[in-house]
């Protein structure tokens, strides 16, 4: 059975290295050996002396609560019986390992965000052996991206960095270098080559586009830099495919162009914004390509339309076809998604629209998704099941921010405390809370008012990933 290992990277020496030592002339079947001495001394040092400096290892901690007794993850145990007799919660450090890139003189990194998630402390170790700890300045979960700040930096001092490439140059059989540190071993540079761009299927993140690469990607490797020939960085390490948990030749990485939006952003001190259309799309299956008329299955198909927002601005109706972006072929929603959050909010992008057979383009503004309704963030206290969730009210910014691809009206749980009522009632982030006892949920101030009535029986209505589910408990 495949497996996917969660955030992993690195690089193997790929056969297409040989490349650079081999001449063969054009029909040739058979490869010949280097013509001359200098041919025998090509080497990828060069480039690894002048970019190795920007890559960092990075270390994240944080405390875990761990109960002497399983009873006391019960909250109606704990209610009437308390911790008597059964110890004190213990708390235990858990420590993760990753790889970052320096992306500017000052010292700004940016790393994958699963390597620091919930960390309590963070930590960056130089190559030069130099130490610093770090603040967060921006995590992403969508793109699985963060951005760390060093802290206790001297006046004047400056760091090493890489340049942005534009990865959308890259193609398939490029050289490319992965920089990092798999298993905390050290800092290991491997090379290999493109295998496969705009990556879809993968799994990762909510934006689905990757670069494939057969350099070899192992635990430590998260976060690092990929590399290419000019000594520019084209992706950030992020993932595997593999059946061991060991590198097999599959590698992901995240592309540069998508890095550079989060980094921008968190360098202007906001939250990563990305462009809303205001519409839902679905991929085209081989039966829906038929019906359409297609020679093969591609695209994004409109299925929805909000009212009044930049898609429906633009034209686009239900059953239309995108086809392209700025005469880029788009071969699904991901595709399409990625193609217009890189261009950035503000700009404007030319969209070829397949419709009743016919080919047109559409010019969609891409504009930030609109807080419609105040936030009116409430952390729920009181003795219910949702104590600890931290709610708020949805709108389209909201639902965007969390990857909501619900209708965007309701009461939504934004986070849940570790460890608290609501965690242990199974509360999740992106649940929405439709009804409580009977009471419909409208907004947060109508959820917190209910809960903060003392009842003994509840019975909670919620909906998650589109399933309504029903609950009850006693407290």
């Amino acid at each position: 059975m495949r497996e996917w290992v969660d955030r992993v990277v690195a690089a193997t020496l790929a056969p297409a290295l040989l490349a650079v030592f081999l001449v063969v002339p054009a029909g040739a079947q058979d490869r010949q050996l280097p013509q001359s001495a200098a041919e025998i001394k090509l080497s990828f040092a060069p480039i690894v002396k002048r970019v190795a400096p920007a890559v960092v290892n990075v270390y994240a901690s944080r405390l875990v609560q761990t109960s002497v007794s399983p009873f006391l993850s019960d909250p109606f145990f704990r209610r009437f019986f308390g911790d008597q007799g059964l110890g004190a919660p213990a708390q235990r450090v858990q420590r993760s390992l990753g790889s970052g890139v320096i992306i500017d003189s000052s010292g700004i990194i940016v790393t994958n965000n699963h390597v620091i998630a919930n960390a309590s402390e963070i930590k960056v170790a130089l190559s030069d052996k130099r130490e610093f700890d770090c603040e967060v300045v921006l995590k992403d979960e969508r793109t699985d991206l963060a951005v760390l700040k060093p802290k206790g930096v001297p006046d004047g001092a400056t760091f090493p960095f890489l340049e942005f490439a534009n990865s959308d140059e890259l193609e398939v059989g490029d050289l490319v270098l992965a920089i990092g540190d798999p298993f905390g071993v050290g800092q290991t540079v491997t090379s290999g080559i493109v295998s496969a761009l705009a990556r879809t299927q993968v799994g990762i993140s909510d934006y689905q586009f990757f670069i494939q690469t057969d350099a070899a990607i192992n635990p430590g490797n998260s976060g690092g830099a990929l590399i290419d020939m000019e000594g520019k960085l084209v992706g950030i390490n992020t993932a595997i495919f593999t059946h061991s948990g060991d590198s097999s030749g599959i590698g992901f990485a995240i592309p540069s162009n998508m890095v550079r939006i989060v980094t921008r952003s968190a360098q202007l001190g906001g939250h990563v914004r990305l462009p809303w259309i205001g519409a839902k799309f679905q991929a085209v299956t081989p039966d829906i390509a038929d019906g359409l008329g297609l020679t093969r299955p591609h695209g994004a198909l409109v299925v929805d339309v909000t009212k009044n927002g930049p898609g429906a601005r633009a034209g686009l109706k239900s059953g239309d076809l995108v086809t392209s972006v700025d005469n880029v072929e788009i071969d699904d929603p991901s595709v399409l998604n990625y193609r217009l959050a890189t261009k950035g909010i503000g700009a404007k992008a030319r969209v070829g629209v397949r419709r009743d057979g016919k080919q047109y383009v559409a010019t969609l503004a891409l504009e930030a998704a609109p807080e419609t309704v105040p936030r009116d963030e409430i952390e729920i206290a009181g003795i219910s099941p949702l104590t600890g969730a931290k709610v708020v009210n949805l709108s389209p910014a909201v639902a965007e921010e969390l990857a909501f691809d619900g209708d965007p009206e309701g009461v939504i749980v934004e986070a849940v405390g570790s460890g608290s009522v609501a965690d242990d009632a199974g509360l999740a982030r992106g649940d929405v809370v439709l009804e409580v006892n009977g009471v419909a949920i409208d907004t947060t101030r109508t959820l917190a008012k209910v809960c903060s009535q003392h009842q003994r029986y509840w019975q909670i209505i919620i909906k998650r990933n589109g399933r309504v589910i029903r609950t009850q408990f006693r407290t």
